[in-house]
């Protein structure tokens, strides 16, 4: 038997709008990790071009590679470019507009310029059947088949390539829906077809239908980019199982992801904060916030006592986009599990710009890869985050181990052309606001998690991952009264890492709609036994032994009255009291306040965990090989008008020595990390960086 035989090895692959991040974790515990440049017009080439100089580095065999995770943005860049399939819908006669009528609120209350988001299927290709269904489930008009094929036929005749299925109460009763699904298959079985109730048989008609339509809207294009991905994996000779992480944080097989796209749009940022957690607990930290930094976005992510921060439903917007519970109807919204993350269209890549006022801009245009920032040479000339970080110093003139050149007096004169003779500032004081602004536009983000949670971000250790992110950590954290800062081994890829930390999920829901006091429990109990059943039967399709399954219900709970629910879990049997004052515990933590109203189970749902048992574990990755040196270098380095620029001392961070005072940068081929005058940093046994700001 060769060495390579008795070698196993899983791969992580994250992609951005700028590089796409892959990391590689053998049995042992052994990391390789690779940065290239990501290929918008076809992502999977640049996962490919990974893998193979992955499998180069490592000299591991192909054939020993048992397992591809995969986070990715392309549903989050088809619903931001609207560039989904052309999707029809089909519905309840007379709830043809529901998608424009929404729930009849504003993000922004005095906002009178403010537009309502254009729906994802324009109302010529939204069309009606004859059928209703009552609230209790029982049927008023029997539904007209005929109806459903001429609706399907004008789709298909007008170019429709997939139908979302949504009628009025179908999550009670759904004989309607599934008719009109076997209809459709065979009359046109090339179309494909997404029904309310195989995605989310759960009441209230605006958010089943959004959740429906953003599924249908986004299936092709997802399961058309999995195709391919696939098939360019095999080509390697790589015969292992791809995984696709979900807006939780979890896996889920590709076939999962392409026949529930919905559960997959905030694919990749997730998973960063599921590693982040994951690091906390192996480091024994409970009170985190997660940020994360790449080329073309920024968001965050609370930990707080060792939970991650999770909801139930999700609005997919421009600028900064947050599932929080006070700001909706500004995006697309799905109700599907996700982590609580905060987004802003700042990143890296991010263009700066003067307004109409005159004022520097930026964001959420992002240069990307292509053409990327003006200091790539690839044809930018618009200043960028990244220009003016490479301008003030920040940055080394090679990025990703040397993959990319940058140049920083094109950096210089585009800044002074386009912000800095206009404003009648140097270059560098140019770039420094841009630095300045981008820092404002990114602490606005924790600030949507923490602040306007009812949590003191004071109290929490501020987490920095991806490319850029230890980069801009110590200003925002100085922004914020943030004095602890945690930056991995591997920032740069961490995202990809936390894929690897990730367990397979499967969700399943049942409509209750009672007072809690009321509720029929043997009803409930029946309800929740099967949705056991079928999670039991869906984690053995993904090959989850049951042995290494968890079963976690909740109920989805509110005041009578209200239109948002949180979920709370509960041990079986079912306790209507016990549940009640878990209801309100929770509430009161979130709201600060119980209302004295009755308390609603909207349903139920059933998480059906899958405990991987190749799932990375950050306790168990292998000590690297560690000798101290000195600095590798000096350079300037602009720390604002009050400190001005220092002579900075640039370590490799795999050879830092073990304290150091700022300043100082320290740099890897995934990220660079700058510590401000005065602040401290040390390095444990695993390369993480603990930095106090003084």
């Amino acid at each position: 038997m060769t060495a390579s035989a008795t070698r196993t090895a899983r791969i992580g692959v994250d992609i951005g709008g700028t590089f796409t991040d892959l990391v590689m974790i053998e049995g042992d515990g052994r990391l390789y990790h690779a940065k290239v440049p990501s290929t918008p017009a076809a992502p999977e080439e640049a996962v490919i071009a990974g893998i193979s100089d992955l499998v180069r580095d490592s000299g591991i065999s192909v054939a020993d590679v048992r397992e591809i995770v995969h986070g990715t943005t392309v549903g989050s860049n088809t619903l931001l470019q609207k560039v989904g399939a052309r999707a029809g819908l089909i519905t309840t006669a007379g709830f043809r507009d529901v998608l424009e009528i929404g729930r009849l609120r504003t993000p922004n209350m005095f906002d009178l310029q403010w537009d309502k988001p254009v729906p994802l299927i324009p109302r010529r290709y939204r069309l009606e059947a004859q059928e209703r269904i009552a609230a209790d489930g029982t049927v008023i008009t029997p539904l007209d088949e005929a109806s459903v094929v001429a609706a399907a036929a004008a789709l298909v005749e007008a170019g429709v390539e997939s139908i979302a299925i949504c009628f009025l109460n179908s999550y009670r009763n759904p004989v309607h829906e599934q008719r009109a699904e076997e209809l459709i298959r065979a009359r046109f079985p090339k179309v494909q077809v997404t029904t309310s109730v195989s995605v989310l048989p759960e009441a209230k008609e605006y958010e089943r239908t959004s959740t429906t339509v953003v599924n249908a809207y986004v299936g092709p294009v997802l399961a058309a980019y999995l195709e391919r991905l696939q098939t360019g994996i095999k080509r390697l000779g790589v015969n292992a199982p791809l995984l696709v992480s979900n807006s939780n944080g979890a896996l889920a097989s590709a076939e999962t992801a392409c026949e529930k796209p919905v559960f997959f749009i905030s694919s990749g940022r997730a998973a960063g904060a599921v590693g982040g957690a994951r690091l906390g607990e192996a480091l024994a930290q409970e009170n985190l916030v997660i940020f994360d930094m790449g080329g073309t976005t920024a968001s965050a992510t609370l930990v707080n006592g060792g939970e991650l921060s999770r909801v139930s439903e999700y609005e997919f917007r421009a600028g900064i986009s947050t599932p929080s519970r006070f700001i909706k109807a500004g995006g697309y919204m799905m109700s599907v599990p996700t982590v609580d993350v905060a987004e802003v269209g700042s990143g890296a890549g991010s263009i700066a710009a003067l307004d109409s006022a005159g004022l520097i801009r930026v964001g959420p245009v992002s240069a990307g890869a292509d053409p990327g920032p003006v200091c790539y040479g690839l044809g930018g000339d618009q200043p960028t985050v990244t220009d003016a970080n490479l301008v003030l110093g920040y940055l080394p003139e090679e990025l990703a181990g040397g993959a990319r050149h940058l140049d920083k007096a094109a950096s210089a004169a585009a800044i002074a052309a386009r912000l800095g003779d206009a404003l009648g500032l140097e270059a560098e004081d140019a770039a420094y606001g841009i630095r300045e602004v981008v820092n404002a536009n990114m602490a606005r983000a924790i600030r949507a998690v923490t602040v306007e949670r009812g949590v003191d971000p004071r109290d929490f250790t501020l987490v920095a991952i991806g490319g850029s992110g230890p980069v801009h950590a110590a200003a925002i954290a100085s922004l914020l009264s943030m004095d602890k800062l945690l930056i991995p081994a591997t920032p740069g890829v961490f995202t990809a890492m936390g894929m690897l930390s990730g367990d397979i999920e499967r969700y399943f829901t049942a409509p209750i709609g009672r007072v809690v006091e009321d509720v029929d429990l043997a009803r409930l109990a029946e309800a929740t036994e099967d949705l056991r059943r079928q999670a039991i039967a869906n984690l053995r399709e993904e090959g989850i032994p049951e042995e290494a399954m968890e079963l976690l219900p909740e109920a989805n709970m509110r005041f009578r009255g209200q239109e948002m629910s949180l979920a709370i879990p509960f041990a079986e049997p079912f306790d209507p009291a016990r549940v009640r004052e878990d209801f309100l515990e929770t509430y009161r933590s979130i709201y600060s306040y119980v209302s004295s109203d009755a308390v609603e189970v909207v349903g139920i749902r059933m998480t059906g965990r899958g405990l991987r048992q190749g799932r990375l574990d950050f306790r168990k990755l292998s000590a690297p090989d560690h000798e101290e040196a000195g600095p590798v270098s000096q350079r300037k380095v602009y720390f604002g008008k009050d400190a001005g620029w220092i002579e900075t001392p640039v370590y490799d961070r795999t050879r830092s020595p073990r304290r150091l005072t700022g300043p100082v940068v320290l740099e890897s081929n995934d990220s660079t990390v700058v510590v401000p005058p005065d602040a401290t940093v040390e390095r444990d046994d695993f390369l993480n960086l603990h930095i106090r700001l003084s």
